[in-house]
């Protein structure tokens, strides 16, 4: 059972903040665009300079190297990057399962990077993150660009995989009705602090 503690973390002009998010839940964050909601999943991924303490479980993020750290607490961006021509490239091993899961078949492990929508690339690359299995999912405006069906084959992958895993996830966006429905307790970002809105 994976639990993130988050004690007295500052980044840039917010914080401090301290949170909890415990095996199997999901905590919501929402809030103007520019409060510092990316920022705060960036400097949880250690890819933002930051002062404070983030732990998982008993490992202190700043034991670790920084690549080590994001193989177990992962930040699907919402926007995500791709570095070969093709899907298969980017993985080792996928299972039909999984494909089949968020709406695709197998043949599309052929398909070139360049023919994929914003909406595929953003399910295939939730896929591609979870290939480490993170104990710890950081979600960035994650469905931004799917449609209502692809959506909820997002959510519920989402929720089963933490379930499976016992891992947990902030999930940062702006459909308030989303956050409700996926998440077990709500913060809004305002001026550099997370306000509980449970």
């Amino acid at each position: 059972m994976h639990l993130l503690n988050i004690k007295d973390l500052t980044f840039l002009h917010c914080g401090p903040i301290s949170l909890q998010v415990k095996a199997t839940e999901i905590t919501g964050l929402s809030g103007a665009s520019g409060s510092g909601k990316s920022l705060f999943l960036r400097a949880l991924a250690d890819l933002e300079a930051h002062e404070g303490n983030i732990i998982l479980d008993e490992l202190n993020q700043q034991s670790i190297a920084a690549h080590l750290w994001r193989q177990k607490v992962a930040l699907l961006s919402t926007e995500t990057s791709w570095w070969f021509d093709t899907v298969a490239e980017h993985f080792e091993a996928l299972s039909e399962d999984d494909l089949a899961a968020l709406g695709f078949s197998r043949d599309c492990m052929q398909w070139s990077i360049a023919r994929l929508s914003s909406g595929e690339k953003q399910r295939l690359g939730l896929l591609r993150l979870l290939q480490n299995e993170p104990e710890v999912l950081l979600l960035d405006e994650p469905t931004a660009n799917l449609d209502k069906y692809n959506t909820q084959l997002f959510e519920e992958f989402v929720k089963l995989y933490l379930k499976d895993k016992s891992a947990c996830a902030i999930w940062v966006g702006h459909d308030l009705e989303q956050l409700k429905r996926v998440s077990v307790n709500r913060y809004v970002m305002v001026e550099g602090e997370m306000l509980n809105v449970d």
